[in-house]
């Protein structure tokens, strides 16, 4: 099974760029997608035709946000959101639920506005720790992808000594990740490459930054264990233009 994460960074852009082309050629399973900044009437036709059932959890605000999930495969339920108010109106949190697994969209929030955004970041993921401990021991293995807005090593983000003041590459958030996998959680990609550097997922538009590769690695497969150890071949799909992410795409043995 061949899922992908893709941050599409608006899904009107995205279908102008080439996204169905994408789609045809890598043909995935399941594809996670992030920040679609579009309600669910605005899909352009190109996409809301492909042989996919689709599920949208969208931002009240417009162009803002939003997840979804498309999948050749029928699930068995759809739940949007997590429960807090505030995220759930921003169309951060999507899951579907199969037979044998359950998989996650998830878009967390980012801080590179301001104070006040990196407070709100920080508050998402106390709640999303905890809520995603559910999903560990007590349920179904679990899948989570998504843009996590976070590099966790020195290795997932160019010159990195530069970079410990910024959003994105905090001492603070960096530790979350390391708890978040301690809680249960395995960062597949990583598990697939452990040593190999300057594997990047998102690139500034500023710069040239991805022809220079002066990228972050911030977009993720998070998987319990069980779904973890059935991995067996990944690729950050980086010849695409798209967007200013990459898809990150993992083949599973499931």
């Amino acid at each position: 099974m061949k899922i992908s994460s893709y941050n599409i960074n608006g899904i009107r852009a995205a279908n102008k760029k080439g996204f169905t082309g994408w789609v045809q050629e890598s043909n995935p399973d399941i594809i996670c997608m992030q920040e679609l900044r579009a309600d669910e009437l605005q899909i352009p036709q190109e996409i809301s035709i492909l042989d996919y059932y689709q599920y949208y959890h969208t931002a009240e605000k417009k162009g803002y946000s939003g997840v979804s999930i498309f999948s050749k495969k029928e699930p068995i339920s759809v739940t949007k959101g997590m429960g807090v108010d505030w995220i759930d109106r921003e169309g951060r949190v999507l899951i579907a639920e199969y037979e044998e697994f359950e998989i996650m969209s998830v878009y967390i929030p980012s801080g590179s506005s301001g104070d006040l955004r990196q407070e709100l970041k920080m508050e998402f993921l106390d709640d999303f720790i905890q809520y995603t401990e559910q999903f560990v021991n007590n349920r179904k293995p679990m899948l989570i992808c998504g843009d996590f807005n976070i590099c966790h090593k020195e290795i997932d983000i160019h010159n990195p000594e530069k970079q410990h003041k910024t959003s994105g590459f905090l001492p603070e958030e960096r530790a979350w990740v390391t708890d978040f996998l301690d809680a249960g959680y395995e960062d597949v990609f990583r598990k697939l490459n452990p040593d190999t550097p300057d594997l990047y997922s998102w690139w500034s538009y500023r710069a040239a930054s991805k022809q220079r590769n002066k990228g972050w690695r911030i977009d993720y497969h998070m998987a319990t264990k069980e779904i973890s150890q059935r991995a067996k071949k990944s690729e950050i799909e980086k010849k695409w233009n798209i967007s200013d992410h990459a898809p990150v795409t993992i083949e599973y043995d499931l």
